[in-house]
């Protein structure tokens, strides 16, 4: 019987744990600085059933 707060314990950290990770800002903040890309393809065009 011991045993239940302690699993329970372990069950509640690894979900905090884990929201923590989820919500928290990347540690890896080395992300290139590639700016605006420009679009190079083709606009959406909505057809009707009738129209190719």
């Amino acid at each position: 019987m011991a045993k239940i707060p302690e699993m329970f314990d372990r069950v509640t950290q690894f979900f905090s744990e884990a929201l923590t990770r989820i919500f928290s800002p990347p540690e890896d903040k080395d992300y290139p600085e590639i700016g605006v890309q420009p679009f190079e393809g083709d606009a959406y065009k909505k057809t009707s059933k009738g129209s190719d």
